[in-house]
């Protein structure tokens, strides 16, 4: 059974109307992805939050009578709240007060498979929750596990906090060792010279979609926010048969909890791995620009806006109406993850733009030197493949990574005509 949930808001000055609704709309869809009911909605026009009750006095008995009239279960706040509104908001209300950030930080307990996003979930929820103890200590059973034996003289809020303390301290040993293994991947792949795309966006906008459209893969999709957490890589074969890897990362989203940011923080780092990155932005939604530059702003702050950038405008299908994009320094494309010509028409832009990060190349290799053959047939990128009777040779034109060890063959051959 659905939880009924009322959702509160502020506008302040500084968020235009539509701004505002585009984010009470992302709550919504927040609510519902964690399996929650919209029942009703609070909103207040304010200049700043009420320091004691983010909302004025007159709002926060609307609400009490908006609980009883609605029969909700849950009351969710589209801002952080302090620990102290909290404590307030509680004593005032006889049902359990959230914030957005706690609501995201249950949808990706909820969606975290892997060990490490269990483990960077959990690291979130306690850095979450450390500075909101005051009047939660009944929380923590919900967390797993029990307080430790108290020491004479303690109070309950302070084991509370060494717990936690001590929680955090092993979650982040054990995170060392699940990132030390990640890391090793990521080393082979680089060793393997391996081209990786990244797919990023705002959240729900289809990048699970592509990777599936474009690897074969099945993966998980759904609509709704945070569908992928963990971190898929999977192979695709561009079309020149040059194979590369497609990793499909967790979504962004406006104000994503800066706790969530810290401990996915090795999650992100794939991001900074990718040699390009296609940012999947959905083109239906009437807040896309606004979206696109919260990525923006993220890429920033991961410190990934130097990789080349692809602009995937999907859901072309779904326009209602025509909406003027800025010009894109980035090659971009208009498509709809569901049509097969465009599917291909992005593995062509794919392919370009690897190209541009290669050189070309034209060599002839005796037949009989097979591990060569072999070589570059596995780690070129083959446009043009002929065998010459005369010399015995196949003639190879083509493309190759700057840095890659199989320009040592390349230049051997060249050297020898």
């Amino acid at each position: 059974m659905k939880e009924k949930v009322i959702i509160v808001g502020c506008r302040f000055p500084k968020m235009n109307e539509q701004q505002f609704q585009m984010s009470m709309d992302e709550l919504k869809a927040l609510v519902n992805t964690a399996h929650g009911e919209v029942v009703g909605e609070i909103v207040q026009l304010r200049d700043r939050p009420e320091p004691a009750t983010y909302i004025g006095k007159g709002k926060v008995a609307e609400l009490i009578e908006k609980v009883t009239e609605t029969k909700a279960d849950l009351i969710v706040f589209n801002d952080e709240l302090s620990p102290g509104q909290v404590r307030n908001l509680d004593r005032e209300m006889n049902v359990r007060v959230i914030d957005r950030t706690q609501m995201i930080l249950d949808i990706f307990a909820s969606r975290a498979h892997t060990k490490e996003g269990n483990i960077q979930v959990e690291l979130a929820q306690l850095s979450y929750l450390l500075p909101r103890l005051a009047g939660q200590g009944h929380t923590l059973s919900r967390l797993g596990g029990g307080i430790g034996t108290r020491g004479p003289g303690e109070t309950k809020l302070e084991t509370d906090r060494r717990y936690i303390l001590k929680k955090m301290d092993d979650l982040k040993k054990r995170l060392v060792d699940v990132q030390a293994h990640r890391e090793s991947y990521r080393k082979q792949r680089r060793n393997n010279n391996t081209v990786q795309f990244a797919l990023v966006g705002y959240t729900n906008a289809g990048k699970s979609t592509l990777l599936t459209k474009l690897s074969g893969a099945q993966t998980f999709q759904e609509n709704l926010l945070f569908a992928t957490l963990d971190p898929l890589t999977r192979k695709m074969t561009l079309p020149s048969g040059y194979p590369v890897l497609l990793t499909d990362t967790v979504g962004f989203i406006r104000d994503l909890p800066t706790t969530l940011v810290a401990a996915f923080r090795s999650t992100l780092e794939e991001v900074k791995e990718a040699d390009i990155l296609l940012h999947v932005v959905d083109a239906s939604h009437s807040e896309a620009l606004s979206q696109m530059q919260t990525v923006d702003k993220l890429l920033k702050e991961l410190d990934a806006q130097s990789i080349p950038i692809i602009t995937v405008f999907n859901k072309n299908d779904q326009l209602q109406e025509t909406i003027t994009f800025p010009e894109e320094d980035n090659p971009y494309l208009f498509l709809s993850a569901y049509n097969d010509d465009d599917i291909m028409a992005l593995s062509e832009l794919m392919e370009k733009t690897v190209k541009e990060q290669m050189n070309y190349y034209q060599v002839k290799i005796p037949v009989q030197d097979g591990k060569s053959l072999s070589d570059i047939q596995q780690y070129t990128m083959i446009q043009q493949e002929q065998l010459d009777e005369e010399t015995n040779c196949f003639e190879y034109k083509g493309y190759v990574l700057k840095d890659h060890p199989v320009n040592g063959v390349i230049k051997k051959y060249v050297q020898d005509v």
